[in-house]
């Protein structure tokens, strides 16, 4: 019995493969997606928003609250003495009576707008933007 002889395949088509041409639209389509999720987290942003108090944790007072000090003792760029336990750090979210804050936490809230007293950003919402800050 001879051996069946199957017709040639057809030559491909000059120009673009249809595979590469499906990666590149997927690559395409993928980032517009991100570029605008992206935006919409900008222009949407659902953040809360926090104040932040720089404090002395290693005074507490009886009534559970921490003396605030200078925001400079809080920043990482500041070279104010820490102490062996750094004391200092960002209080977030307390009731301020004075010079004095209770009722927040020092953890660090996500996805907030974290702005000091004095009008400073510690952090932006979204992916945790930090622009200073210790705590």
């Amino acid at each position: 019995m001879p051996p069946i002889q199957r017709p040639p395949s057809p030559a491909p088509p000059p120009g673009i493969k249809s595979s590469t041409a499906i990666k590149l639209g997927t690559i395409g389509v993928l980032s517009a997606l991100v570029v605008a999720f992206c935006a919409a987290q900008d222009r949407y942003g659902d953040y809360e928003e926090v104040g932040a108090d720089c404090v002395d944790m290693s005074t507490p007072q009886p009534d559970g609250t921490y003396p605030v000090v200078d925001d400079d003792y809080c920043d990482d760029d500041s070279h104010v003495y820490h102490g062996s336990h750094g004391a200092y750090r960002w209080y977030y979210g307390g009731t301020r009576t004075g010079l004095r804050v209770g009722g927040g936490t020092t953890v660090r809230p996500p996805d907030a707008e974290i702005t000091t007293r004095s009008g400073r950003v510690v952090q932006r919402g979204g992916f945790g933007f930090h622009s200073g800050g210790g705590g």
